[in-house]
């Protein structure tokens, strides 16, 4: 794939090494629309229905508010501008998705929709995908007022929940967690392109595309590791395993290698102090290169890499913590509240 290739989204920055399309997302390369942002690790509790802020630098919880119902992902927007808490709803209590504004850390007023799991921008920015898990679809809408533009139905995949696109924009492939698929998605149509069983597991969780643009990786917690899957061809075509109850992944900043969160256990409702780690694959050698284990257990959820890539920020879905894991040395420490995140 060319660099011309990896080039073809309106309004995104050029991928400058055709090898690696994550090389404007390196730590030197922040984009000047979140200079004054407050540099802040903002953590939703599910069954609390609120979310704690923490300061990175002190590591103290600063702040703390209410957020709907079922507070799920905290997803920015494609100009970065806001910061959308997604909120889970069913047919008693309607979903949400609340903005937060990344240079006050204030939240402003919930807009109240049908359900919303996750949420993503197309690549070109002209629309966010409501990710509606309970109700089987996906909403297309406005990137500002997110009032509703189109809804794409998609009964073959239950609990519809993450995502992520092909380098053209051409495609998006999403994970069915309750029928061990994947779903491949026109994103311009919308429509739906083809269906995929995964051959082992059979709870797909995250998924991340490599940095050549050509393999996407796919977290199953039942299968303990990470799929490879051809997007193009849409087959798969190799499997890493990892650990216990694979669920995150986050590349690091500089593109070389994939963090992988280890639930430690099967089940959506594990025990605490689990066998829970980090196992930490290399994008060229497609193989495992370390694992860090969570000390006296845990549950390594959701997340992301800090902006400087030093900190790998965890949520600890069933021991009521958070990980900041340090990338370069692995240690380890974990800030506890009495809520319980299930994030």
């Amino acid at each position: 794939m060319s660099t011309v290739d990896m080039a073809t989204t309106p309004g995104m920055p050029p991928v400058i090494d055709p090898n690696n399309l994550y090389s404007e997302a390196a730590s030197e390369k922040l984009n000047p629309a979140i200079s004054g942002a407050l540099a802040r690790v903002y953590v939703p509790n599910v069954l609390s229905n609120d979310i704690d802020v923490i300061d990175p630098t002190t590591l103290a919880v600063i702040d703390h508010f209410k957020a709907g119902h079922n507070p799920q992902h905290v997803v920015p927007s494609w100009d970065l501008k806001t910061l959308w808490v997604t909120g889970s709803g069913h047919r008693h209590a309607p979903g949400s998705l609340m903005p937060i504004d990344p240079f006050t850390g204030k939240p402003g007023k919930p807009i109240k929709v049908p359900d919303a799991y996750n949420m993503y921008f197309t690549p070109d920015g002209s629309s966010a995908i409501v990710v509606a898990e309970s109700l089987k679809r996906l909403e297309f809408r406005d990137p500002q007022t997110m009032s509703l533009k189109s809804t794409l139905v998609v009964p073959e995949c239950r609990g519809i929940n993450h995502a992520d696109f092909s380098i053209d924009s051409r495609f998006a492939i999403f994970t069915c967690e309750f029928c061990g698929s994947l779903v491949k998605i026109d994103v311009k149509e919308p429509k739906v392109l083809g269906r995929l069983t995964l051959t082992r597991g059979g709870m797909p969780q995250d998924i991340r595309i490599a940095p050549n643009g050509k393999i996407f990786y796919v977290a199953d917690m039942m299968a303990d590791g990470v799929f490879l899957i051809d997007g193009d061809a849409f087959t798969e075509t190799g499997f890493i395993a990892t650990g216990p109850g694979t669920h995150g992944l986050y590349p690091s900043r500089d593109g070389t290698k994939l963090h992988v969160a280890n639930r430690g256990a099967h089940k959506i409702n594990g025990p605490r102090h689990g066998p829970g780690s980090v196992s930490v694959i290399d994008f060229t050698t497609q193989t495992v290169q370390a694992t860090w284990p969570i000390p006296g257990g845990g549950s390594p959820d959701m997340g992301n890499v800090s902006a400087d890539g030093k900190v790998l920020w965890l949520s600890g879905r069933f021991d009521n913590v958070v990980y900041a894991i340090d990338t370069s040395t692995e240690k380890l420490r974990a800030y506890r509240w009495d809520t319980n995140l299930m994030a």
